[in-house]
């Protein structure tokens, strides 16, 4: 469920021993448990950790795909000022229009009470921007990886380290400046949070469900390569949970499946429906960024 950058990188580049399934960008996965638990976990980490109070407190996001999209829920919910920071610009979009200020981290580093990593990038808070956060900012990360803040880069002698309670570090500047930084910048939510079990269900469901595919798939559908979960067998791991509550789909008909092009028994989107607003799939405007929208609808609608 995490690290799949690096599962395209191998498989690009011929390196890639076996058949792979990218579980994280399963819609079961991606759209519940990086969603949904966050939007949940994230505000049971911090209080957990901290006792902070969030209504008026100014927060940073940083990224704003699905993890982003759950934490900043959440914080809004309880009053936060919430800005989001984004480098595509369908997510700052939407961003937008879900009601944050998108903004550059540096223009509102100086004034933040909380800074929240969700990119699974490296290096998203580097060390000047650590040393112009105010006293008392509250710096975590809840991305997939431990390289969003520049920790590394804060264990020098002219800065002290005081553990204050389990997952949490002062981290102490010369001029006593301090910055509580949680769980050393690994993932709050793994961390510091209980994770709700409910949504670890459906994960570990589309984990298991992808390795019997793998398992039982006859000799040479799947080469070396790394395949998303069939969309048919997402569904069937939904349709496992809707009994918690209570729901009951409804039937299409022989005539409404056939207007619509669809087997009765699904699967019911095409493949590059998104189910939410969300991103377009990663790289797919690479080649876009040195050319014009033209050229773009060209290039591939046309």
């Amino acid at each position: 469920v995490t690290g799949e950058p690096e599962l395209y990188q191998l498989s690009k580049a011929g390196k890639l021993c076996v058949p792979a399934m990218n579980v994280n960008d399963s819609v079961t996965k991606q759209k519940f448990d990086n969603l949904y638990c966050c939007r949940e976990s994230i505000l049971d980490g911090l209080k957990r950790t901290t006792d902070v109070m969030f209504g008026g407190k100014q927060v940073v996001v940083c990224g704003y795909g699905e993890v982003g999209k759950g934490c900043c829920a959440a914080l809004k919910a309880l009053g936060a000022i919430v800005y989001v920071t984004e480098i595509d610009p369908i997510c700052a979009l939407q961003a937008c229009m879900d009601g944050f200020r998108v903004v550059k981290l540096n223009e509102v580093i100086r004034v933040v009470d909380m800074v929240i990593t969700c990119t699974g990038n490296k290096n998203v808070v580097t060390r000047d921007q650590l040393d112009r956060l105010k006293n008392g900012c509250i710096v975590c990360n809840m991305g997939h990886s431990n390289t969003e803040i520049d920790v590394a880069s804060l264990r020098t002698p002219e800065l002290t380290w005081e553990r204050v309670r389990s997952q949490v570090d002062h981290v102490i500047w010369p001029d006593g400046k301090r910055v509580l930084l949680l769980a050393e910048g690994r993932l709050l939510n793994l961390s510091c949070s209980t994770v709700p079990t409910f949504v670890l269900s459906i994960t570990a469901t589309t984990q298991a469900l992808a390795l019997i595919e793998l398992y039982n798939a006859p000799e040479g559908r799947y080469k070396q390569d790394v395949y998303l979960l069939p969309k048919k067998m997402d569904e069937y791991v939904a349709s496992l949970h809707l009994p918690t509550f209570d729901a009951h789909l409804t039937e299409l008909t022989d005539e409404q499946a056939k207007y619509l092009g669809l087997n009765k028994n699904g699967p019911f989107k095409p493949n590059y429906y998104r189910y939410q607003p969300g991103c377009l799939q990663a790289g797919h405007f690479s080649a876009c960024e040195s050319v014009n929208l033209l050229q773009c609808i060209e290039k591939y609608y046309l």
